[in-house]
């Protein structure tokens, strides 16, 4: 019997994670579908119920990460650490909720860019769901004096004591970093300017969001600042979709493919 899964989100149709775990199974030959679950705003749990009590698991998206932190049964550590759960994984004791968005992050920097993580001064901008995926993987992967800064300063201080690393405002931030990740979405609708920049030049940044060519304003901001080398968040989609199909299937599929794939201009 074919296996089911699907990402649940609102809105949702715009996912590229259809396209991304129909790759994996044909590669790794897994006997399985995914499709897209819209929600509505107040009813993940009813949407959950009512897929899972046939489906095989769900990856969660926006805005229902801390619906799913609620409602399954317990929580790897990634997800405990994140209040927040992006991938629903059946086990003996119940539904398992992981979050696998940090180790999606750091494989793309190590693995795909070959950027360095370890020992690297890291700056991370934002201090919403997204962030708080990926702060405990980076520390746990040796990223050193790391910040995070945030408009809102008490909230980046409540997430930086939860990770026992530092919390400033935006205005505060200066120069020196090796890694800047921006986790916030306010520079897709403007030049991509949050910080100084002088904060940006010599080092490298990365943009959890992403766009086809890899051109995100932040990424083209950060390049005529002075940054070392910029890449976006493709790599990162598809790596944590990679960690979520190794959870449900127990195989770990190459990566590389789908990202060339889908950079290539497959469906979106």
């Amino acid at each position: 019997m074919t296996d089911r899964y699907a990402v649940v989100g609102n809105p949702v149709a715009h996912s590229l994670s259809p396209t991304i775990h129909a790759e994996f199974a044909r590669v790794t030959g897994e006997d399985l579908t995914y499709g897209t679950l819209e929600a509505p705003i107040d009813g993940f749990a009813r949407a959950a119920d009512r897929f899972l009590a046939s489906g095989r698991g769900l990856n969660v998206t926006v805005p229902f990460k801390l619906d799913a932190w609620r409602w399954v049964d317990r929580h790897d550590d990634y997800a405990a650490a994140a209040g927040a759960v992006n991938t629903i994984v059946p086990t003996e004791d119940g539904w398992l909720g992981c979050n696998t968005d940090g180790v999606g992050l750091v494989a793309d920097l190590t693995e795909h860019l070959r950027w360095q993580v370890a020992g690297a001064r890291t700056l991370i901008l934002g201090a919403g769901g997204a962030v708080q995926g990926v702060v405990g993987a980076l520390s746990e992967a040796g990223a050193e004096d790391v910040a995070i800064a945030n408009r809102t300063v008490a909230k980046a201080q409540a997430l930086a004591d939860r990770f026992g690393v530092r919390a400033c405002s935006l205005d505060e931030v200066g120069g020196g970093w090796d890694l800047i990740v921006n986790g916030t979405s306010a520079g897709l609708a403007g030049t991509g300017g949050l910080i100084a920049g002088d904060a940006v030049a010599g080092g490298r940044c990365y943009d959890m969001f992403y766009t086809r060519d890899g051109a995100t304003p932040f990424c083209t901001w950060a390049k005529a600042q002075g940054a070392r080398a910029v890449a976006d968040g493709l790599g990162m989609l598809v790596e944590q979709a990679a960690q979520a199909f190794y959870l449900w299937r127990g195989v770990r599929p190459d990566t590389a493919s789908v990202l060339a794939l889908i950079r290539g201009g497959g469906p979106s």
